[in-house]
């Protein structure tokens, strides 16, 4: 079974037999508020009620499963170059706090489109943590974090994630976002992160 938020939300089983060592592995004996497990695969039917105790869950068939900390996630991130004790430290404080508020968003599934871009660049994309580090630098705070169709969304499906910077001196706010592709299983980048301005 796994959990979001502590909820039992999907019944997670490998595609590929082969692939049930895994499935084993992930499973902790003492599970921690900063695990995080990654499940890419194709959400299926719901499960017959005798197959977990009564409740009524979709299956999930995965392809990959990452499982990891919050803090290695962080530690692996690559720093900006040549910065004092003091900015790395102020790097891994932003870098903490977009990934909690990624992770905190009101019923972020994965099952919508918009989940998968976002969880994607929290998994994927350094340079959002980068930016929300820098956004620290200048007395900035990270205030919103939004997910919308892309105006270049056609045949494909494509999202604008943007995110919302706002001074603590002069509440003057900095937009930036970044479009990722979510069309098949795998997302990916269209653009890298650059400045956003509304129409």
């Amino acid at each position: 079974m796994f959990l979001i938020e502590g909820l039992e939300t999907y019944i997670v089983g490998p595609r590929d037999p082969g692939d049930f060592e895994l499935l084993v592995e992930a499973v902790r004996a003492a599970p921690d508020r900063g695990d995080v497990d990654v499940v890419i695969g194709e959400r299926g039917p719901v499960a017959p009620a005798d197959a977990c105790n009564g409740l009524t869950l979709p299956l999930v068939a995965f392809d990959q499963l990452y499982s990891f900390d919050r803090d290695s996630l962080i530690e692996s991130l690559p720093r900006p170059q040549e910065q004092t004790e003091n900015e790395g430290d102020r790097f891994e404080a932003a870098a903490r706090e977009l990934f909690d508020r990624v992770m905190q968003l009101t019923d972020n599934t994965g099952s919508l489109d918009e989940h998968r871009a976002l969880n994607y660049l929290a998994v994927r994309y350094p340079g959002i943590y980068a930016a929300t580090a820098e956004a620290f630098g200048r007395n900035e705070s990270l205030t919103g974090v939004e997910v919308r169709p892309s105006r270049l969304s056609g045949q494909r499906k494509v999202f604008d994630v943007i995110l919302s910077y706002t001074s603590r001196q002069t509440d003057v706010t900095d937009k930036r976002f970044v479009r990722v592709d979510v069309t098949e299983k795998f997302p990916f980048l269209v653009s890298r992160l650059a400045p956003f301005y509304e129409r």
